[in-house]
């Protein structure tokens, strides 16, 4: 039949399913998800009213400065992403576009994935607390509650230990962990006090320097995605370990050994 045509002709018969398919694409609902920087608390302060971090059976210092952990928002797992959404999305250094499957479990109803990521936020801190007091030897009659609002997900979990090492230790000779500074960070942590990988930190990135902080903690693994749209102003310090964040904050805040960067 198209041999039959002029080829204007041809190239318009052609172009009808063409268009067809592009207007279906624009419209239908993609496997993705749109992120752009979220909320960050002060575990060593208060969100909501609350304090984040409730220690008892323990004396606990007043401290100075923030550890301020990060989040990313994404589109709820149940909103529909386009095509224009995901264009829209992928020129610009502020959003992200990430695989839903990587956001959230696949499979569930959204009433299932916010039990699942509160579930996860829940492990994260009974896990961060253990961490903190295996490596400050004090686990006899020590009290960890950690408190925080409307966050789901286990990426806290290394700045939840940090700031109850130094709610009951310091840098380890009276001084702040944080040598008064505004620092922020993200990484899971397990039992032994490793730390893990998180996904989203350039975005994480962005949040903390909008939030005042000069110094962001980084899993070691993703440092190059942190330093992909690093903000001016914010210092990367990777780490892997409770101890090793621990050790470089002591060595910023002195001003004495090394600290390590990307």
């Amino acid at each position: 039949m198209l041999s039959r045509l002029t080829r204007p002709k041809a190239v318009a018969v052609c172009a009808v399913p063409v268009v067809a398919l592009l207007g279906v694409a624009v419209f239908a609902p993609l496997p993705f998800s749109v992120a752009q920087p979220g909320m960050t608390a002060n575990v060593l302060g208060e969100n909501k009213g609350d304090p984040v971090i409730t220690i008892t059976g323990a004396a606990t210092r007043k401290t100075s400065g923030q550890l301020r952990m990060t989040t990313i928002e994404a589109t709820g797992p149940d909103a529909s992403v386009g095509l224009g959404d995901v264009l829209d999305a992928w020129f610009r250094t502020d959003q992200a576009v990430m695989p839903r499957d990587s956001v959230y479990p696949s499979g569930n109803s959204v009433k299932e994935i916010e039990q699942h990521n509160a579930d996860e936020m829940k492990e994260s801190q009974d896990t961060a607390a253990e961490a903190a007091l295996s490596y400050l030897g004090e686990k006899d009659d020590v009290k960890v509650t950690l408190k925080l609002a409307d966050v789901g997900g286990p990426s806290a979990g290394l700045l939840f230990s940090l700031g109850i090492v130094d709610k009951l230790d310091g840098d380890g000779s009276g001084g702040d962990l944080t040598g008064g500074r505004n620092i922020a960070g993200t990484g899971t942590i397990d039992a032994d006090g490793k730390v893990g990988a998180v996904g989203g930190v350039a975005l994480k990135t962005q949040a903390a320097r909008r939030d005042g902080a000069t110094v962001f903690l980084v899993p070691k693994a993703e440092c190059s995605d942190a330093e992909s749209e690093l903000p001016k102003g914010l210092r990367l310090i990777p780490v892997t370990t409770l101890e090793g964040a621990v050790d470089s904050l002591v060595a910023l805040e002195k001003g004495t050994g090394s600290v390590p960067s990307c």
